[in-house]
């Protein structure tokens, strides 16, 4: 399943997501705008982990003063995925 979910409360705008259907691995994700190194770099490690582990590794995290991060915009786009796949 593809899908692109916009970013709220961080310098990124989107995040793009392929999971597969069945066995909710990561296949792709992509972090557009945001710090580029961190981004891209959190992105690389994505790939292969099954959905559930990476939300329950980024969820919630922050960023500075803000309550959200990158990383739980990823988490939040996870959730998002995988209740479609489930509905």
């Amino acid at each position: 399943m593809q899908l692109r979910y916009s970013n709220k409360g961080v310098c990124s705008t989107q995040t793009i997501l392929d999971v597969d259907d069945n066995t909710h691995i990561i296949n792709s994700c992509e972090i557009v705008g945001g710090c580029m190194g961190n981004t891209q770099g959190i992105s690389s490690l994505l790939v292969g982990m099954k959905a559930e582990e990476a939300i329950k590794r980024m969820k919630g995290i922050k960023c500075g003063f803000r309550s959200t991060s990158c990383p739980d915009q990823i988490s939040l786009a996870l959730t998002e995925a995988l209740n479609r796949l489930n509905s």
